[in-house]
């Protein structure tokens, strides 16, 4: 257990920001399965649900809910599967 006052406050502080942050790092989670899914399927909605997910993502890594670098890397992989996709 913490000793100091000031660790006791950091230990509080963490907690409120963890349970901030996580909603957002759920919702990255869900809508990338989601375009994720609607990539393979070749659903025309996932040139819409791939913008979701990068506004998110970038708003997400702009709060400093995920690293910038994230933020670029899921970006990036998933720009990478709609590539794949639409060359079959």
């Amino acid at each position: 257990m913490a000793n100091t006052k000031s660790a006791i406050k950091r230990i509080r502080q963490n907690k409120r920001h963890r349970e901030r942050n996580q909603p957002v790092r759920s919702a990255i989670k869900s809508m990338t399965s989601k375009a994720r899914a609607a990539i393979e399927a070749g659903d025309e909605s996932a040139g819409q649900l791939y913008s979701d997910v990068s506004s998110l993502v970038d708003k997400a890594a702009k709060r400093g809910i995920i690293h910038a670098n994230a933020a670029n890397r899921h970006k990036a992989r998933l720009a990478l599967r709609m590539k794949k996709a639409a060359a079959k």
